[in-house]
Order: C-alpha cells, then sequence, then structure tokens
C-alpha cells in the first residue's frame, strides 16, 4: 500500500492534470463508497433499499458505484430512507 501511496503522491506532483482528476475522481467514489456502507449497516441489501425508494436494484447498485452524477434530491432521498440526514459543507 505505500507504494501506491508514494506512487500517487509523485504523480500529483509532477502531472497536473493526475492530480485534479484523481481529487474529482477519489470524492466521487467516496461518496458512493459512504452510501454503501450506510445501507449496509442499516442491515438492508440494495434489493430491499430499492423497494423502500420503489425503484430497481441496478438504480442502487449505479448511485454506489457511478456517485458522480447524482441530484442531490436523489442523494437526500437515498439517506432518508437510511434514517440519515445529508450535511454539505463548503471549504
Amino acid at each position: 500500500m505505500k507504494n501506491l501511496e508514494t506512487y500517487i503522491s509523485e504523480r500529483k506532483k509532477h502531472d497536473p492534470e493526475f492530480a485534479e482528476g484523481f481529487e474529482t475522481g477519489y470524492e466521487e467514489f467516496k461518496i458512493g463508497v459512504l452510501l454503501k456502507m450506510a445501507r449496509e449497516e442499516a442491515g438492508l441489501t440494495q434489493e430491499q433499499l430499492a423497494r423502500k425508494l420503489n425503484t430497481k436494484k441496478a438504480a442502487i447498485s449505479r448511485i454506489e458505484n457511478h456517485a458522480e452524477d447524482m441530484k442531490l434530491s436523489t442523494l437526500k432521498k437515498f439517506a432518508e430512507a437510511l434514517g440519515k440526514k445529508i450535511t454539505i459543507h463548503v471549504q
């Protein structure tokens, strides 16, 4: 893991385009992971959550794996179905 972290760090220093793309991609990936963790913590399968949201399992999978193109209203519904709240911070 240390070699990967070193590689990413060095690549970001020497390749601004990679650095920008990496950070954007990481944030999008992180949102999907957080949503999946919240669903699992709630003890729900994708199918069960889909039923709660009146959608299909494929839609839940898409949200968890490709969270970069999600409406805030969808994110809010997803969180509420899990008994969670969404907060957004601008830095």
